[in-house]
Formats: structure tokens, C-alpha cells, sequence
């Protein structure tokens, strides 16, 4: 009997071990900043360069979850010459002690750049949710709106508006089409109606059209397999979402503006011509710099004579 328990016991691990072996090397070189848990919370705020001029945008990139080096670097530099082509300033940090209201009124837009876990404190997040109700503005990129838990309820319900549940793997990276159903919004501004480009997909619990938000990208599960093989000998779970499986959307948080995209998982695709562009947009509409803006609700029921 113990001679049995021994070899289910070095099956199961030599099953975990393929597991572990076959996600490495289909993943790629990806690490984990830390797991379910772990925290690591910044109190001293940076010092801020005092060149900031009247258009600056922070980067921000920390995880205490799921971090990938290669595609954050990439994304940060991509990011910072966005910026210097548009003769905006711009600060990039992981130090999330930068979310107080002094320095935060010194930016007119905050990128998150593929953040993952548990970042603010309580004070930080007060502060950057009253920042943005004010007239602030964010870009969520990626892994901002990738987190399978999250500790903040009002970011995943509505900040980003939509809960992540699985990304494809199987296989991992895949081409697809995109359908872009706003030409008109700087961030899709000059893109094709139809756009096909390979990265890694994910899928939300719900489309967040249903809560009003303005999706300006969806993408045709026609096109690629929406399913997760977490470990080759499991079932793939069914990633789905149908019909309506939006990847870029927009919304108002008070006076703030607030838009998510949930492409640009490779380090390569903040290389892609049509990906920057949509990135520049995006920043240039959440910052205010163009495009139609964002009223508190009390201006809104004004203005619809309730």
C-alpha cells in the first residue's frame, strides 16, 4: 500500500513538473513579481523633476502580481518616446507613493502600464480616485486590466469595468481580427474598420457595453481560439464571451476620463505602428488634450433638464 501511495505521489509530481515545463516554454520568459498575498506598499514619495511642463504624464508599471520585464521595458520606453514626439513631459515610476494629491495635480494623465496586485495603500487610493473624479485621466494597458482578483472593487468594477478571466493559451499567441467600430475617437482615429494583428487575447466575466461604456474595439472569436490550455493533459477552459468581446473601450468617472486596452502583451507589439498610434491616442483623449470630454453628473442632469 505505501509502495502505491509513493508512486501516485511521483506521478503527481512528475505531472506538475511536465505542467511547470510546458508553461515555460510556452509562455516565454515571463516571472511573477510575487503571489496571491504578497504586498509592497511605497510611503516616501519620489521627487518629482522639476522640468514638468503644463502637459506631463506619469508612467506607472509597479506589479505585486504577474510581471513580464520584457513587455513592461518595451511598453515604458514606447510610452516615453509617445511622449517627446508630442512634446509632452512625462515621469515614470513604480514608486506608487507618487499617488498623493500635491504631485498627482502635477499630471494630466496617469498610464498604467501593465500594473498588476495590490499597489496603493488606502490614502493612495483615495487620492488617485478624487484626482480622477476631478478631471484626471487614465490609460490602463494590458495587465492593468488582466488581475484575476483584484483588492479594490471600484478598479475592476468601475475604473476598468470589466472582470478578466483567462487569456488564450492554447496557443498563446494567435492572429486575430479586430473590429474598430469608432473611427472617430482619437484613440482608433485613422485605424481600418478591420484590423488583424497577433497577441495574446483576453476575456472578460461581461462586455462592459452593457454599463454604457463606449467600446471602440471588439474582436471576432471567429478569427482564433478563444480557450486556455492551462496544462496539456486538462481539458482547455472555454474563454468565450460570443458576440459582443470588447478589448478597448472608453468611459467618464466623473469629470476624469478613463479608457482600457487589453492588447500589447508581446514587447514587440509596442513596436507596431497602428498599436502606438492607438496608445497615443488614448493618452492624448484621457489627458484632455483633445476629443470630447467628460462632465460631472450633476452638469449631465443639468444639461438633460432633470
Amino acid at each position: 500500500m505505501r509502495r502505491l501511495i509513493k508512486r501516485v505521489m511521483w506521478t503527481m509530481l512528475g505531472l506538475a513538473g511536465l505542467g511547470i515545463a510546458w508553461a515555460a516554454v510556452t509562455i516565454g520568459p515571463m516571472t511573477y513579481a510575487a503571489f496571491v498575498g504578497f504586498k509592497n506598499y511605497e510611503t516616501a514619495a519620489p521627487k518629482l523633476p522639476d522640468s514638468l511642463g503644463a502637459k506631463a504624464i506619469l508612467i506607472f508599471s509597479k506589479t505585486n502580481g504577474f510581471r513580464d520585464d520584457d513587455q513592461i521595458n518595451a511598453a515604458n520606453a514606447a510610452l516615453v518616446a509617445i511622449a517627446r514626439r508630442q512634446g509632452w513631459s512625462s515621469y515614470t515610476t513604480e514608486n506608487a507613493a507618487v499617488f498623493n494629491p500635491a504631485q498627482l495635480a502635477r499630471f494630466q494623465a496617469v498610464v498604467w502600464n501593465s500594473v498588476s496586485g495590490d499597489v496603493l495603500t488606502n490614502e493612495q487610493r483615495s487620492a488617485f480616485k478624487s484626482w480622477l473624479e476631478h478631471g484626471g485621466g487614465f490609460v490602463g494597458l494590458h495587465g492593468a486590466g488582466g488581475d484575476p482578483s483584484y483588492a479594490w472593487k471600484w478598479y475592476v468594477d468601475d475604473l476598468i469595468g470589466a472582470q478578466f478571466i483567462g487569456h488564450t493559451l492554447s496557443p498563446h499567441i494567435q492572429q486575430a481580427r479586430l473590429v474598430v467600430e469608432d473611427q472617430r475617437h482619437p484613440a482608433t482615429r485613422g485605424l481600418d474598420p478591420v484590423w488583424t494583428r497577433s497577441d495574446e487575447w483576453y476575456s472578460f466575466s461581461a462586455s462592459p457595453r452593457s454599463k454604457g461604456y463606449h467600446i471602440l474595439v471588439t474582436i471576432d472569436e471567429a478569427s482564433y481560439k478563444p480557450v486556455e490550455g492551462l496544462l496539456p493533459f486538462l481539458k482547455p477552459k472555454d474563454i468565450s464571451m460570443g458576440k459582443d468581446h470588447p478589448l478597448v473601450w472608453w468611459h467618464c468617472i466623473g469629470r476624469g476620463r478613463a479608457l482600457y486596452s487589453a492588447l500589447g502583451h508581446t514587447a514587440l507589439s509596442y513596436s507596431e505602428p497602428k498599436h502606438r498610434q492607438l496608445i497615443e491616442g488614448a493618452i492624448s483623449w484621457a489627458a484632455g488634450f483633445e476629443g470630447i470630454g467628460c462632465k460631472a453628473p450633476i452638469e449631465q442632469a443639468r444639461e438633460a433638464g432633470q
